[in-house]
């Protein structure tokens, strides 16, 4: 099957180089690295690397997301993916956990298996205590509305070419995840979880490390899950 993985970046410079090398280029077949403003030379160093780089200068991770997806869209029928993975680019998920997520969907058994860092090994400090209860509060909500069982909202996921499709994905920030999450179930696509492994990030997070980012996240994750709902 092919395999290909998708990779926001922003400033990522420090991190970058790593999580490039960890990937498992036996099962993946490109890399797709959305340089997404950068203003160091990630953009350079995921080059160097052998990833296909491409550039999405409004900033938003979800914006860069479907900056990847419009690419692949653009690729002969041929070289399109069988399966779509999504990581994180500051090195805090694991790459080379990559063939035990995909394991359920080349299997036959789900078309979208999320990483949980819920389920998985944490390494102390690696997750902020918003972090967690935010997790648990949209996994929480999203139980109740949709009857959906999940326990994370991990950036660290494999999906279906196909099935992704179905989701028509459009947000732009930090509602993506949940989003793709949700619709999943309500368009009726076999997901899973399965346990991932999750370290300190390399540099600081643009997101759990400001007020500011943790507010405006949770608060579009929320609004998300009501918008769906």
């Amino acid at each position: 099957m092919k395999v290909k993985v998708i990779i926001p970046v922003f400033n990522e410079s420090g991190s970058i180089g790593h999580v490039l090398t960890d990937i498992p280029r036996d099962i993946v077949n490109e890399v797709i690295v959305v340089n997404n403003g950068s203003t160091d030379d990630s953009p350079e160093i995921a080059a160097s690397a052998g990833a296909t780089v491409l550039s999405e200068p409004v900033k938003g991770y979800g914006g860069a997301c479907l900056k990847g997806l419009r690419y692949l869209e653009s690729l002969p029928v041929d070289q399109q993916p069988d399966i779509v993975v999504f990581m994180d680019g500051d090195y805090s998920d694991y790459p080379e956990e990559t063939a035990v997520l995909i394991e359920p969907i080349v299997a036959g058994k789900a078309d979208m298996v999320i990483g949980s860092r819920a389920l998985g090994q944490r390494e102390k400090g690696s997750m902020m205590p918003q972090q967690i209860f935010g997790n648990w509060l949209a996994t929480t909500l999203m139980r109740w509305f949709f009857g959906a069982r999940y326990t994370d909202l991990g950036p660290f996921r494999a999906i279906t070419w196909s099935g992704l499709q179905k989701l028509e994905m459009q947000d732009t920030n930090y509602g993506w995840t949940v989003e793709m999450q949700i619709k999943a179930v309500k368009r009726g696509l076999r997901y899973t979880e399965l346990p991932v492994s999750y370290r300190k990030r390399i540099g600081k997070s643009k997101i759990t490390g400001t007020v500011k980012g943790t507010v405006m996240a949770g608060y579009k994750i929320i609004g998300t899950i009501i918008k769906y709902a």
